[in-house]
């Protein structure tokens, strides 16, 4: 395996046609699959396949799984990836803590760090911090001297990058953040770059919401869904038809600050009575059923404009009570459900697989997904 090749070269192989054949290799697991079948389930010339898994097992992505009998002639020799040959790097900032892990192709977590963060103490500190961080956790799970202290990320030939989560509002493809609620001084700054060049390898932003909602539809939740996540704060991230739906300006899912109470408390966006502001309360209040009972009016709005399949909850103030979540968003759902006569019933909530590390996750898979060809990442 040439994996000294492999890192530099991953962002290289983006293509249309790469990329299935990569989904397979990894759908297929150790057990591997033969160039005939890749060829038959792509829909692609033997000879064509023949040159991608070719250059694949150059670039030490692939490698012989052994030999399979097949129904006359010789045995074939079948393929399969190579999880080590490339990582990827997933960041979630949270307002008050970072939580990062490292993942394979596979998208196994080989290694994990999680420390506490003030996103309040200004863009150079916190640029510092996470690239600390980032370093140290490559240095631990992939470094010659494993936990000796951070080390510059150019010397890692496998790594592809980090993908970065965090609250938004902020452009997805400029990687600039927008006035994140009650942090409005990181309004404009383009941490996508400045990360960027502190760390020297790609770098990748997007909400915190998208990245946990990508993360979701590449582990195999299929259809239309909302991911609702509510920690220090309250977003969604919408998958639509199978894919992230960001918006037109990437804003989409900024769902804390519908105002369903227009006299109601301030919110430190600076409006009244939004969703966020009042489910934050009630679970200040330990009144975990009323928050749950609002965060279902909010999901019935949603619903109701979308037409979603699923409700999936995530989030710390989730997952302190989730039986009391899932329960009070599924009761007004069903409530609307009934009352509209909505044919086959309420939309099904349920808690988001991932857990505690479902963002950091999805953020890696801001690198990783593009390359299977699952969604633009």
């Amino acid at each position: 395996m040439k994996s000294a090749t492999a890192g530099a070269n991953l962002l290289a192989l983006r293509s249309h046609n790469t990329a299935l054949v990569l989904d397979l290799l990894r759908t297929a697991g150790a057990d591997g699959i033969s160039r005939l079948e890749l060829a038959e389930r792509t829909g692609l010339t033997p000879q064509a396949v023949s040159k991608i898994t070719a250059r694949l097992r150059e670039e030490g992505l692939a490698a012989e799984a052994g030999r399979r009998a097949s129904t006359g002639g010789k045995p074939r020799t079948v393929l399969r990836l190579v999880p080590e040959a490339g990582h990827a790097v997933g960041v979630h900032v949270d307002r008050d803590e970072l939580r990062a892990v490292l993942v394979d192709l596979n998208g196994a977590v080989v290694g994990e760090r999680r420390t506490p963060l003030d996103l309040g103490a200004g863009a150079e500190a916190v640029v510092e911090g996470v690239a600390l961080e980032v370093e140290w956790l490559v240095a631990e799970a992939l470094g010659p001297s494993a936990g000796t202290g951070p080390a510059p990320l150019g010397a890692v030939d496998s790594l592809l990058g980090v993908g970065v989560a965090l609250p938004g509002p902020l452009d997805h493809r400029r990687g600039v953040l927008h006035r994140v609620t009650g942090f409005p001084e990181w309004d404009g700054f383009p941490l996508r770059d400045a990360l960027g060049r502190r760390l020297g390898v790609p770098v990748v932003v997007d909400k915190d919401t998208n990245a946990a909602a990508l993360g979701l539809a590449v582990a195999g939740e299929g259809g239309s869904f909302a991911y609702l996540h509510l920690g220090t704060g309250l977003g969604a991230g919408l998958v639509i038809g199978g894919r992230v739906h960001r918006g037109a300006r990437t804003g989409a899912g900024e769902f804390g600050h519908q105002v369903i109470q227009l006299d109601g408390p301030r919110c430190s966006c600076g409006d009244r009575g939004c969703i966020e502001a009042l489910c934050l309360a009630a679970v200040g209040r330990g009144e975990a059923e009323e928050a749950a009972r609002v965060l279902g009016a909010g999901a019935a709005n949603l619903v109701g404009l979308l037409d979603i399949d699923l409700v999936l909850l995530g989030g710390r103030t989730v997952a302190a009570a989730p039986e009391a979540f899932v329960r009070g968003v599924g009761a007004v759902l069903d409530a609307r459900a009934r009352r509209e006569g909505v044919p086959g019933g309420a939309v099904p909530v349920r808690i988001a697989s991932g857990g505690a590390r479902g963002v950091a996750e999805g953020a890696a898979q801001l690198l990783l997904a593009p390359l299977f060809g699952r969604g633009d990442g």
